[in-house]
């Protein structure tokens, strides 16, 4: 018989990663098999600088977490030595770091994630990671925003050439 203080430890993880799942706007479920502890260390540090939780799990507690949390979708995606990084804020660099982790690292496998509360699989996580990121997009959008300024700007300033040129002739 299972000790009670060990199965009030267990309750509590599950607990935990089911919040974890409910506050992030992206977890990513990840299959690290075969790589070695450098390459690992290296993916956990790339993911601590962008502000990435990765955690490994075990498969039976992140089921129970899915089913307190009604992602009973992703269960399919557990199998094998599974990790998770956990992101509160940005839903792009998790996948873009762990995307191109895994060109360079074959033994890294994406399996799917939570986006946004949605489970999500391989190559809709692929598709995000193929986007800018929140600074890109924000100077894109910046960019937008400036050019009619920008474009009125230099018409008036043609418009200002033009008469002065108009004096000086007369």
């Amino acid at each position: 018989m299972a000790n009670a203080k060990i199965i009030e430890q267990k309750a509590a993880q599950v607990t935990e990663v089911s919040d974890k799942l409910k506050e992030s706007s992206c977890a990513i479920v990840a299959d690290y098999r075969g790589l070695n502890v450098a390459q690992v260390t290296e993916l956990r540090k790339q993911l601590r600088e962008a502000g990435v939780e990765f955690q490994v799990l075990k498969n039976t507690l992140v089921r129970r977490a899915t089913a307190a949390s009604e992602l009973s979708a992703l269960d399919e995606y557990l199998s094998g030595p599974t990790a998770i990084a956990f992101s509160k804020d940005d839903i792009v660099t998790p996948a873009k770091i762990l995307t191109d982790f895994a060109k360079k690292n074959e033994q890294l496998s994406v399996k799917a994630g939570v986006v946004e509360g949605k489970v999500v699989d391989f190559s809709q996580i692929k598709a995000l990671a193929e986007l800018p990121s929140r600074e890109g997009l924000l100077s894109m959008l910046l960019s937008v925003l400036q050019a009619p300024v920008r474009n009125f700007a230099l018409a008036v300033k043609a418009v200002a050439e033009k008469q002065e040129g108009g004096a000086q002739e007369a």
